[in-house]
């Protein structure tokens, strides 16, 4: 089977209005400069069996095109505070056999079209003396439910450790919460849903 990339997501993420303005980084631990906004236009399907087998399993599996990660991804279930994410090459739309060797680990039953999510993205990322403290998305999602036809639409931000965030307890709690207190300071709330795809769901 053709090995994927894997990475672990630790993230964080928050409802805002459309007139919200961008946050401001300054206080936040480690975090010296931000990057230009990098803009990239997402177009993902996701599919799941008739009966949800992989949401119920916690999994999400996807196909997404545009962005330096654009391929095939399966993020499993929720593991402490992040998600494991593989992924594969984008290729063609049909399911490749790898991935579907991998979803085999939660169901070997059909899968089928269940929602496809179109996001405008500005991504930044906030660097420090190490490297990538985290990346920060501003989204615009557009999303589609496949099985009702019925579309949501909503902005949204996340803030995802890159390689030079906090690696320990202390240390993610501490930056996380300067996070939301910069997030808070311009009209920023919690998430309203854990997940794009729950969202695009009404969930």
């Amino acid at each position: 089977m053709t090995e994927p990339s894997r990475t672990v997501e630790v993230e964080r993420k928050y409802d805002v209005d459309e007139g919200t303005p961008l946050p401001d980084w300054a206080a936040i631990p480690g975090v010296d400069a931000v990057s230009p906004a990098e803009h990239r236009a997402l177009d993902a399907r996701y599919l799941d069996t008739a009966d949800g087998a992989l949401a119920r399993a916690g999994v999400a599996l996807r196909r997404r095109s545009g962005g330096p990660d654009q391929g095939w991804h399966i993020k499993g279930p929720r593991q402490g505070d992040g998600r494991v994410e593989q992924g594969w090459p984008l290729g063609d739309e049909e399911i490749p056999t790898a991935v579907r060797e991998a979803i085999a680990a939660w169901t070997t039953a059909p899968l089928e079209p269940l929602a496809r999510i179109e996001n405008d993205r500005t991504a930044y990322l906030l660097t420090g003396q190490d490297g990538v403290v985290a990346e920060f998305v501003d989204d615009h999602v557009q999303a589609t439910d496949l099985r009702t036809g019925a579309r949501r639409a909503w902005r949204e931000w996340e803030v995802e450790l890159g390689p030079a965030g906090p690696s320990d307890d202390a240390g993610r709690t501490a930056f996380f919460a300067a996070i939301e207190s910069a997030v808070r300071a311009v009209g920023g709330r919690e998430a309203s849903s854990d997940s794009k795809l729950a969202r695009a769901l009404g969930f």
